[in-house]
């Protein structure tokens, strides 16, 4: 996944992936790794794991990442 796709186009990867367990609105940890696997292949390639990338995304602590937290890694990738 490139981060120079369209808001839109994000939105619609995100769901993808959100929709493959639980709430269609929230990745769980599977499916967050599953998304940078697939889409962003390079981004764990340094130190940081999964896990790390996860509970930075997730803010608010639910233990899933909403698409305003998803958001953040996007800008983070794209600068």
């Amino acid at each position: 996944m490139s981060c120079k796709k369209s808001p839109e186009e994000l939105k619609s990867i995100f769901e993808k992936y959100a929709a493959k367990e639980g709430d269609p609105d929230q990745l769980s940890k599977d499916e967050l790794k599953l998304l940078i696997q697939t889409e962003l292949p390079t981004l764990l390639k340094g130190p940081s794991t999964i896990d790390d990338l996860f509970n930075e995304l997730d803010k608010n602590g639910d233990g899933e990442v909403s698409f305003e937290e998803f958001q953040v890694l996007v800008k983070k990738i794209s600068q």
